[in-house]
C-alpha cells in the first residue's frame, strides 16, 4: 500500500525531482510558515501515518520536524515497509499495522491524526474512516480515482466541518507567495479578458523502480500492489495521479469547471506491462469561448523542455507560471513575480504547519476541500475524454457512477 514517490529520469524540472529539497503550500489560501510556532514548547498530536513508501517515509519526516507532532503508529499493506518505516520514525512493532485493514487497526490505536500517503484508490475509504473515527485528516493527492471516489471525500469533508475535524488535502501551489499574488492580479483583470490557454506537465517516467514487479510476476496481487504508479484502477492514470498539478493551476485561473473536453491518449514509448497511459492531449473548452490545451508525457523527451507549466493569454497580458521555475505576468500590467526553486519541500512544511495550527485553533473551514474536488474531477474528465475519444461534457462525467476497481483478490486484510 505504500505510496512510493519516484524520480523522473530526465534532466527536465517536474514536481517528483523536488523530492530533494523543493515544494509549494497547500490549497490554505493563506501562507502559515512553521516559524510562526518555532521557539514555543508546542504541544504534541499522535500522528498515524498510513502509507509508508518514500513519499509517506519523507513527509514524516517534516512532521517530526516542525516539532508538533509524534509518530504514534503507521500502517501499510506490506510487513517491509512498515518495518523500514517504523526503525527510521522510532514507531513501536506493536504499532505497527499491515494488510488491506492496516489503516483501521491504525485509528483502533487511538490517535489525534492520520496522513494518509498511500496509492489514490484508497483515498476516499481512508478518509471516511479517518472522519467517522473522530481524528483529524491529512489527506495527500489526488483524492480519488473517480467519480464516486470524489464525492465520497467531499462528503467526508463536509461531515469533518460538521464535526470540528480539520480536513486538509495536500495540494501545494496555491499558498505559494507569488502564484498567490500574481493569480490574485489575474483575477482582478491584469491580463484583461481570457483568450486561449495552455497547461502541460511533460517528464519522464517516474516508475522505472515498479516495472521489475510485473515482470518479475504481474499475475501476482502484491506485485500488482507494489507497482501500483503502473496500474489505472490504483492510481487513476498519470492525468489524475501526476498531471492533476497542472490541471490544478488551471481551475484556479479559470475559477470555474469547464463546459466539455476532447482528447487521446496512449501507451506508445514506455515498454513496461502496466496499463497506463504514457501520454495525453486534451483540449478544456470553458464559458465565454476559452479554450485550454493540455498535454502530458511519461517518456524520454530527449532534453526538450518539460516540467508543469501554464499560460493564459488574455487581451492585455499573459500569465507563465511553472512549477519550481518563474512565476509572473508580461503585457500592460507587467508583474515580475519570482522563481520558486523550493517550492516543493516548503509546501510541504506549509501545510504541516496549516494543519497543526488549525487543529490548536479549532479552526475547521476547511478551505482546500472543493476546489480540490474540482481539479480531480477535472482530471477525470480529461481522462474519460480521451478513453473515449470524443467529447464529454462536465455534466455527463458528475453522472458517472463507474467505480475503477483493481484486482485485490488474493491480498490479506
Amino acid at each position: 500500500m505504500a505510496k512510493i514517490e519516484q524520480k523522473p529520469k530526465e534532466g527536465s524540472m517536474t514536481r517528483r525531482r523536488f523530492m530533494a529539497g523543493a515544494g509549494a503550500a497547500a490549497l490554505t489560501y493563506s501562507i502559515v510558515r512553521p516559524s510562526i510556532l518555532r521557539g514555543q514548547e508546542k504541544e504534541k498530536l499522535k500522528l498515524g501515518l498510513v502509507g509508508c513508501g518514500g513519499r509517506g517515509t519523507w513527509i514524516a519526516k517534516l512532521f517530526v520536524k516542525h516539532g508538533g507532532y509524534e509518530i504514534s503508529a503507521a500502517a501499510d499493506y506490506f510487513q517491509d515497509q512498515v518495518d523500514a518505516f517504523g526503525e527510521k520514525l522510532m514507531v513501536p512493532k506493536q504499532r505497527r499495522f499491515t494488510g488491506l485493514d492496516c489503516y483501521k487497526r491504525l485509528l483502533d490505536s487511538k490517535v489525534d491524526a492520520i496522513a494518509i500517503e498511500s496509492p489514490p484508490y484508497f483515498h476516499p475509504g481512508q478518509a471516511a474512516a479517518g472522519v467517522d473515527a473522530g481524528v483529524h485528516v491529512y489527506l495527500a493527492k489526488p483524492i480519488a480515482v473517480d467519480v464516486p471516489g470524489c464525492r465520497s471525500v467531499e462528503a467526508s469533508g463536509r461531515n469533518a466541518r460538521g464535526n470540528k475535524q480539520v480536513f486538509l488535502i495536500d495540494f501545494q501551489t496555491r499558498a505559494n507567495e507569488f502564484f498567490i499574488e500574481a493569480l490574485k492580479r489575474v483575477h482582478s483583470g491584469a491580463i484583461g479578458d481570457f483568450v486561449f490557454g495552455e497547461a502541460s506537465y511533460h517528464a519522464g517516467s517516474p516508475w522505472t523502480d515498479q516495472e521489475k514487479f510485473l515482470e518479475l510476476n504481474g499475475n501476482n496481487p502484491e506485485n500488482r500492489l507494489r507497482a501500483w504508479g503502473l496500474d489505472v484502477a490504483l492510481s487513476g492514470d498519470i492525468i489524475t495521479e501526476q498531471n492533476i498539478h497542472t490541471l490544478d493551476v488551471m481551475s484556479w485561473i479559470m475559477d470555474s469547471e469547464p463546459i466539455y473536453a476532447l482528447g487521446t491518449h496512449g501507451h506508445k514509448v514506455r515498454t513496461d506491462k502496466g496499463d497506463c497511459s504514457d501520454h495525453f492531449a486534451v483540449l478544456f473548452q470553458y464559458p465565454n469561448n476559452v479554450g485550454i490545451t493540455f498535454s502530458s508525457r511519461q517518456f524520454n523527451g530527449h532534453d526538450s523542455p518539460g516540467g508543469i507549466r501554464n499560460r493564459m493569454f488574455g487581451s492585455k497580458g499573459v500569465l507563465e507560471t511553472e512549477y519550481g521555475g518563474r512565476v509572473l505576468i508580461r503585457g500592460d500590467n507587467f508583474y515580475a513575480g519570482g522563481a520558486t526553486p523550493s517550492i516543493y519541500t516548503e509546501g510541504a512544511e506549509n501545510n504541516i504547519a496549516a494543519f497543526y495550527d488549525s487543529i490548536m485553533k479549532g479552526t475547521y473551514d476547511n478551505p482546500t476541500i472543493e476546489p480540490s474536488v474540482r481539479s480531480n474531477l477535472i482530471t477525470i474528465l480529461g481522462r474519460e475524454a480521451a478513453f473515449k475519444r470524443e467529447m464529454v461534457t462536465w455534466e455527463k462525467m458528475l453522472k458517472t457512477a463507474t467505480h475503477l476497481e483493481p484486482s485485490l483478490k488474493g491480498l490479506n486484510s
